[in-house]
This record gives C-alpha cells, structure tokens and sequence, in this order.
C-alpha cells in the first residue's frame, strides 16, 4: 500500500479511503496513545539506567530532565531528527556487535570465573510460569516491536517510496533477526530469569540484563560502556516515538479528527503543539514515582501493547479491502510495485493472529482467584477503542466504503500501468561492507 500510495497519513489514511471513517478515527487516537505510552515507558526506563551511577538525583529529576531535552530535540525539524538517528543507530548497532562478542566470551570461559554455557537453559530452565508467563510476555513483545509498522508512515516523505520502502522492509527483517532476537537469545544464556536484580523482581537501578551479565564476568568498564549505550538507546527510541506520536497528531487535527488548533506549525514545518500536547501526557509517567510504581510501570506496558495488536489488526483489514479492491476496480495486483509475500493467507494470519493476542494477553485475570484489577488493565482499551469508533460514526454518520467506490488512486507517485519488471535494472556498485551497513543501519 505504501509504495503504490505513499501518503502521510498511512494506515490512518488507509482505513479511513479503504474501510470506514469512523474506523480511522478509532485509529488515529489509539496508535498516539500507543507512542506516547511507549514514550512514557522511555522516561521510566532511562531514569532507572542512570539510576545506576548515582542516586544523587532522584528518578523524577531524571525524568524531569529528559522531558525538556526530548521536547528540544523534537523541535529541531526532520532533518535534524534523521540526522541524529542515523548516527544513534550506528551506536546501537556498533554496541550490540560488541555485547554479542563479550557474551560468547564469557559463555565459553574466556572471560569470567567459568564457562556458564547453557546452564541457564537447564536450570531454571524456559517458559517461566509457564503458559501464563507467556501469555504476560506477549504484551510486552507487541510494545517492544511497536515501530515495525513505520515504514509505512515515512513512506509519505520519501523521495522515491517504489525503492525506499521494500528496502526498509527487507531492512526490518534483518534487524529483528539479528539483533532483537540475537540479543534475547545472548541474555537468556548469560542471566536466569529469576535473577532477583531483573526489573520483574526489583526496581533497582543496575536493572539491565546487559549490564548486570558484563558486571557479573567481572568486567566493569564494559558494564559501565554497555549501560551508557543503553541511555544513547533510549534516547533514539524515545526521540522516534515523540516523532511519530505528534506526527499523527498532526494528521488528525488536520483531518478533523482532533482539535484544529493542534495541527498548527512553526516555519520549519514542526508541529509544536502536537509536540507539546503528547509529551504532556507523557507525565503520567510520574506516577511510577509512587509506592506502586511497579504496578503503574505494568499497566503502561499492557496498555502499550494492547494498542499495538489492534494497530496491526486493522493494518492487515485495510490490506485486504486495498486488494480486493484493486480486483474488483479492475486492477492487476500483478503490476504493484512491492507485493506482500504470503498474501492473502498471511494476512488473514496476521489480522486472526492480533485479534487473539488481545484476549489472550490478558486471560490470567480470570484465574482463580479473578483479578478485577487486571482485567481492567488488560481489557480496558477494547471498550474504549469501540466507543471512539462507533461514536465517531454516530455523530457523523459514516459509512463502510464499498469495494467498487474506494478511491485507490489519489496520492500515486507512479503510474498504473507502469510495471516495475520493465523499468531498467540499477546497478549496485557498494562494496560488501556499505550494503551490510545499509541494512543494519539504513
């Protein structure tokens, strides 16, 4: 959808010309709320890290001084924000590299007291609580992979989407592959999950896994380096989800689905109040602060990535109305410039997939005994969700677009009937090393 229409708005707009208005409204609101919850979850977690070099300043300072500096850097523009993205993620990349070193190292013995091996893999062992530590874990996946979706929204602003964004695609996957699930994979043979330091059992600072495997092989100069990386880390993570929550933002209000007054801009193209508006929800955050704050740090993951599933969900309804469509107006799907791999069953998967994820996530409420608190946390999103959609299409009278009039022209950078396989083939002349940067990189 993306390279053949690359529109600003992306699956906002997408839902709204594909499936219903009022569904678009629904949207819209719910994948802010997820970035700015994302973000708020960003606060949290920065000022535990640094929590662990001094507690000369307390957490809420931290946050505090972090709150100003994202809204600084915000306002800077997108080509100061893509600028220091490229070089945060050469960062991050370059510090994963070095962990994934360290951490064969000190499995095998070469660094350390002993060879830890795979112990951890025996004792104790996987699946922690089993099938309802899975089920808790899944919300804090969908959080974590909260992002994968963006290709789709930069798609708007790029100069040529029929490259650019099949590139990033294949991008993505390669990152999730090596270095998400390479980490994870390095973390659970170097820690155990019942590790009383770990978040889920305390809150204190030295709570990255990274950091406490390299200070535990005695290595302490990584463990500081390692942790500083982290920061650098978070402040990517928590820069790109202010970006993408007031870009949104921006959409709506200029769309009427939010408060005009919020899509205003300064000269360079910022939209300052949805910057302001989203990082003041942020401060919800300070509630962690409180004897609950472990609670309160939950409920923001759950809820985060409770908006996420739903996010994907309508993502992959709005593929399959964009190629049904495409049939029926008498289009050949054959001809798009970037097609999806295992459509349509794999989108079917996807949409199935995220509708049980939600109701799934969340079903250790009804345990015995049933935990009021957490099927409010777990569930709460769904009712709201609806009420925003049928109450937008209530009060504007929406209507579901049928197939024949859906308008899958307005915003092609490309012509129709211009097929990618007659366009002529570009050279590649990167070196081995320029291509391996630009996927892990970009």
């Amino acid at each position: 959808m993306a390279t053949l229409i690359p529109v600003t708005g992306s699956f906002t707009e997408y839902a709204q010309r594909f499936i219903d208005d009022s569904l678009a409204f629904g949207l819209g609101w719910a994948y802010w709320y997820l970035w700015v919850t994302v973000l708020a979850n960003e606060y949290n977690a920065i000022s535990l890290v640094i929590g662990y070099w001094t507690d000369a300043v307390p957490q809420w300072g931290w946050i505090l001084i972090f709150w100003f500096l994202f809204l600084g850097l915000s306002n800077l523009g997108v080509l100061a924000y893509g600028e220091m993205e490229f070089w945060l993620s050469l960062i991050k990349i370059l510090a994963l590299i070095a962990f994934f070193i360290l951490a064969i190292c000190i499995s095998t013995g070469g660094i350390g007291p002993q060879p830890i091996g795979f112990r951890y893999w025996h004792d104790p062992g996987p699946f922690a609580d089993s099938i309802n530590g899975v089920a808790r874990t899944f919300v804090v996946a969908g959080t974590l992979y909260a992002g994968t979706e963006m290709v789709g929204i930069t798609a708007g602003e790029s100069a040529n989407p029929r490259k650019a964004v099949p590139t990033a695609i294949r991008q993505v996957f390669w990152r999730i592959l090596i270095f998400y699930i390479g980490t994870m994979f390095f973390i659970g043979i170097l820690l155990p999950y019942n590790d009383k330091r770990l978040l889920g059992s305390s809150s204190n600072a030295a709570s990255s896994p990274l950091t406490i495997a390299l200070t535990d092989a005695g290595i302490l100069p990584a463990a500081h380096l390692i942790n500083a990386l982290i920061v650098i880390s978070v402040i990517s993570a928590g820069n790109g989800s202010l970006y993408v929550a007031s870009r949104t933002l921006l959409f709506m209000a200029r769309n009427g689905k939010a408060p005009r007054f919020i899509g205003r801009t300064n000269g360079a193209g910022v939209p300052w109040v949805a910057l302001i508006f989203s990082n003041l929800f942020t401060c919800i955050v300070f509630l962690t602060q409180s004897s609950g704050a472990g609670r309160i740090y939950s409920a923001l993951i759950t809820l985060s990535g409770v908006a996420t599933f739903i996010v994907w969900a309508v993502i992959g309804i709005c593929h399959i109305r964009f190629r049904q469509a495409l049939v029926v107006q008498g289009e050949d799907p054959a001809k798009l410039p970037f097609k999806a791999w295992l459509y349509p069953w794999g989108t079917y998967f996807a949409v199935a997939l995220n509708i049980f994820l939600v109701f799934f996530q969340g079903y250790t409420a009804f345990l015995n005994p049933f935990s009021a608190d957490d099927f409010v946390i777990n569930y709460i999103l769904l009712p709201v969700f609806a009420l925003f959609v049928l109450g937008y299409k209530f009060w504007h009278k929406t209507r579901w677009v049928k197939l024949e009039e859906m308008d899958i022209w307005t915003g092609r950078r490309e012509s129709p009937d211009v097929d990618v396989a007659d366009e002529p083939p570009v050279k590649k002349q990167k070196s081995w090393w320029a291509r391996v940067l630009a996927v892990v990189i970009g």
